[in-house]
């Protein structure tokens, strides 16, 4: 019997296309080392990635493999056909972006093998070329990280819907209430602060992450609660527009970019602050909703993209029209204020647990022998 009771699967041997993994940073790589690590329960997986730092075998979980990151598009493509060629054995393709899939497909056809398509997000939202039209089409499993990308997927692919699933992602155990850290609140200064938390890449490309929008009510946000600061953490090249907002708004005194944090300072982080504020129109899911979530904050997001999901539809937070920013402020001010904790039961619909049992129904509709029916 396999996990709570459930039928044994018939192993499989995966090659994951990813554009990150293990050595990856940001949220699809974190997604996908959880999703690699819980097909490694019952499957072996090895790992093909794009880009991300080389990460040791000894890191790796078991019956997980990974190669060196092949950033060049036709390297890539080599190093795949040359895994398919050399190391026989493979019984399905991973493909772990929409922009991929005709790398997938090529592979597919010629060495008869199925194909795992996953969606984040953003990238499966509108209408893309005819070649990744034509060749997801052919995906025998496609899921997505949230009902909003499914909809927009089914909205231009001919995919059958019944094949197009729902996989939401999960966050680490470590991700847990508790005090808050002296060590960082004295590390950045932010003694007897309230203290609003966004944690993203601050990319050009990724500005609908929000930041401008939380930094434009902050002006209001003080006058109600002067002790205020805004901690924005990642790094990127939209920084200096950041600051130059920040300056514009006359609250450069009350924002703070404190860079890239260690992955294993990122509890302490959350659990320092008092409200997390990401009012984000492109979320495939947001994982850092979970998290902070998790470690006990109260959390805002929009709620039009994927982060509804994650919002639990106001379950675990509040949701927000980006382009009010009255609402902004009144969310982020009450929570400052009236600070309460998510229910913890709902925050465990997206446990690890859950996610393994979701994981292997999935693995069964990839089953070789079931696929060979169809």
């Amino acid at each position: 019997m396999g996990l709570h009771g459930s039928p044994k699967v018939s192993k499989m041997r995966i090659l994951a296309l990813a554009t990150e993994a293990f050595g990856g940073s940001g949220g699809i790589a974190q997604a996908n080392r959880d999703l690699f690590e819980a097909i490694g329960k019952w499957h072996e997986v090895d790992i093909l990635p794009r880009h991300g730092k080389e990460s040791r075998a000894g890191l790796l979980p078991g019956n997980v493999t990974q190669s060196r990151p092949v950033p060049e598009r036709i390297g890539y493509a080599a190093q795949a056909f040359q895994k398919m060629l050399t190391r026989p054995g493979y019984d399905a393709i991973f493909c772990g972006h929409l922009f991929m899939a005709p790398l997938a497909w090529i592979l597919s056809k010629i060495f008869g093998k199925p194909i795992w398509l996953q969606l984040y997000g953003i990238e499966a939202w509108d209408k893309p070329s005819k070649a990744i039209r034509r060749t997801v089409e052919d995906a025998h499993l496609v899921t997505a990280i949230s009902r909003y990308t499914r909809r927009c997927f089914l909205n231009w692919a001919l995919s059958a819907p019944e094949r197009v699933k729902i996989l939401p992602v999960t966050f680490s155990k470590e991700f847990t209430p508790g005090p808050a850290s002296a060590a960082l609140i004295e590390k950045y200064g932010l003694k007897n602060k309230r203290i609003i938390l966004t944690v993203s890449r601050l990319a050009s490309t990724e500005r609908y992450k929000g930041q401008d929008k939380v930094i434009r009510a902050l002006p209001k946000i003080l006058e109600r609660s002067p002790e205020a600061v805004y901690v924005i953490a990642g790094k990127g090249d939209d920084q200096k527009r950041l600051k130059a907002l920040a300056a514009e708004c006359g609250v450069e005194a009350s924002v703070l970019f404190v860079g890239e944090v260690p992955a294993k300072d990122l509890p302490d982080l959350y659990r320092s602050a008092d409200v997390y504020a990401m009012p984000s129109t492109g979320e495939g899911f947001g994982i850092v909703f979970l998290e902070a979530a998790a470690c006990g904050l109260p959390v805002i997001g929009c709620g039009r993209d994927g982060s509804a999901d994650a919002l639990r539809e106001n379950l675990l937070g509040t949701t927000v029209n980006p382009e009010n920013p009255a609402e902004l402020v009144q969310a982020i001010a009450h929570s400052l204020n009236e600070r309460f904790a998510p229910p913890q039961k709902e925050i465990q619909k997206f446990s690890k647990t859950r996610f393994e049992t979701h994981v292997l129904s999935l693995l069964r509709d990839l089953n070789p022998k079931v696929i060979s029916k169809r």
